[in-house]
């Protein structure tokens, strides 16, 4: 069965083959838990999330909370080591490829089956693409991944050929993401507010056993799952019989939910609740975010703003180094490029992301940027002072700011804090009414700075001129299935961010996790995103 959407391609593709066996036993990130045996099956896994999910649906899920929920849940057709970034089997034990990077044929693993016992097929997966953009904004990054998609052939029971109607080298990524996790037919056909009561049905490890919206899920053991990725270290069911997620928002309560045996992990540990985690016999397990690190994204379109000089100067203007040291601690790095240093295609640019302040002085003073009263610049009678809009997804927002606040006053920088809700920030994107956005994505993929920073992209920037150097870059890129050549062109790319001033950086986003002594083998993967299908509690 053929799906077609407008604008079908013609003409034929010349397909590069990629063939991978589906050893187990792969490479896995960081992990916690000291050498405590062998693993052993058996009891519940108690977390403590920060937030509360949003959706129980994968393609609608945004947030890490969320996702840590809703990954266990879904498979997806390829999976990404998180060591080496490379794309490998899961769902797919093989796929095609084309030579122009516009054919994408994925054939699939025999024997997997949903936990409701219908199997996998390639008509399964054309339903679940097929839906997503029926869902709208609320799988932004889901329909970001399928942009351009012109057609869906189901050439057998298991064979399923994805087409786009332009170069498209991220979605071999994108396949691996648990945005585009693949789930039941009766799933799909929900609609988006359905899909997110709990009832979703998955090729997973695990299965929802309860959700109550804002305030908890439950997860049970998949029965008979047996077609784990290759990434993981061990193969057959996960050793768990569940996982019990509550919301617990204070900080202070979840790291002594931990030492006092009330839970067995917790997200978002702050350097202050590390001596109590470790004081219980527990540890900090942690990993940084691939992607576009935090960072200041200017409205250029607006304001002082609009002037390519001052955006400039606020690279230098800022102390990254002193943004670790005084908020954060080491688990964190510094931003040095316009992307985070674990995503594929990264380009060391600390040369550019350097704290120098005379430096930023001196851009200020050519530009005709002049001292005035209490140190804060003005030009032609219009002060040097802008607003950050930012929301408190990571608890560490606040203080961040604040203290670039401070560091950019020293160069005569008036910087207004602007603190808003999730959904205020997603509405004040929509609307462009900002003079700068406060922000981070996470995506293992170089394509990501495509995403945000062309003409064609979020564009949240409300950039009108085009930027050769930078926008040539960002379409090669995705025509590009070299790796060599394309991370060439995202090195470009990244380069003209930062000389553009479309992007400051500050700091790389880190996953730092709080683990009792009893668990063993939680795992990262390659958004550094948790999984548990290879996690066990000692004792259990």
């Amino acid at each position: 069965m053929t799906t077609r959407l407008p604008r079908l391609l013609t003409g034929t593709a010349a397909l590069l083959t990629v063939s991978l066996a589906a050893a187990a036993c792969g490479s896995a990130g960081p992990t916690t838990g000291a050498d405590a045996g062998d693993p052993t099956p058996g009891g519940t896994l108690r977390y403590g999330l920060s937030q509360a999910p949003t959706c129980s649906d994968p393609t609608q899920a945004g947030t890490n909370q969320t996702i840590y929920v809703t990954r266990q849940v879904v498979d997806s057709l390829t999976d990404q080591d998180p060591e080496t970034g490379e794309i490998t089997p899961w769902l797919a034990e093989r796929w095609d490829v084309s030579a122009d990077a516009t054919s994408f044929t994925f054939h699939l693993r025999e024997g997997v089956t949903f936990s409701d016992g219908t199997p996998l097929t390639a008509d399964t997966v054309r339903a679940n693409f097929e839906a997503i953009p029926g869902l709208g904004a609320k799988a932004g990054q889901a329909s970001s991944f399928l942009a351009g998609l012109t057609e869906i052939a189901v050439e057998d029971p298991t064979t399923v050929r994805i087409e786009f109607g332009a170069p498209n080298a991220q979605f071999l990524q994108a396949s691996s993401t648990s945005q585009l996790g693949i789930q039941s037919e009766s799933t799909v056909a929900l609609s988006a507010e359905e899909r997110c009561a709990g009832e979703n049905i998955g090729t997973g490890p695990f299965v929802y056993s309860d959700w109550q919206q804002d305030r908890s899920a439950t997860l049970e053991k998949r029965t008979g799952y047996d077609w784990a990725s290759p990434v993981a270290s061990h193969t057959g069911e996960a050793y768990l019989d569940g996982i019990e997620f509550t919301v617990v928002p204070e900080s202070g309560v979840r790291s002594g939910s931990v030492s006092s045996d009330q839970l067995d992990l917790i997200s978002d540990a702050l350097p202050q609740d590390a001596p109590q985690i470790e004081g219980a016999g527990g540890e900090i397990v942690t990993t940084s975010n691939p992607g576009v690190p935090f960072g200041i994204q200017p409205n250029v379109s607006r304001g002082v703003l609009a002037d390519p000089d001052v955006r400039r100067a606020l690279i230098p203007a800022i102390d990254r180094q002193e943004l670790i040291d005084t908020v954060l601690d080491d688990d964190f790095n510094p931003a040095t490029s316009s992307l985070a240093s674990r995503t594929p295609g990264y380009t060391d640019l600390a040369g550019i992301a350097t704290h120098d302040p005379d430096l930023a002085r001196e851009i200020l003073d050519d530009a005709g940027w002049v001292e005035g009263p209490g140190g804060i610049r003005a030009k032609d009678g219009v002060p040097l002072a802008f607003t950050v809009t930012y929301s408190a997804v990571f608890a560490g927002n606040q203080a961040i700011l604040e203290l670039v606040q401070q560091q950019l006053k020293e160069v005569g920088v008036d910087l207004t804090l602007g603190l808003v809700s999730t959904p205020e920030m997603t509405a004040k994107q929509t609307s462009g009414d900002y003079d700068a956005v406060y922000y981070n994505v996470t995506r293992a993929d170089g394509d990501i700075l495509r995403t945000l920073f062309s003409l064609k992209g979020t564009n949240l920037n409300k950039r009108t001129d085009p930027i050769p150097a930078l926008d040539d870059a960002l379409a090669g890129q995705l025509a590009e299935i070299d790796t060599a050549k394309r991370n060439a062109l995202l090195a470009t790319a990244q380069e003209q961010v930062l000389d553009a001033g479309l992007w400051i950086p500050t700091i790389e986003l880190s996953q730092v996790i709080g683990a009792s002594e009893n668990t063993q083998d939680v795992t990262f993967d390659a958004t550094a995103r948790l999984v548990f299908y290879d996690t066990w509690l000692v004792g259990a």
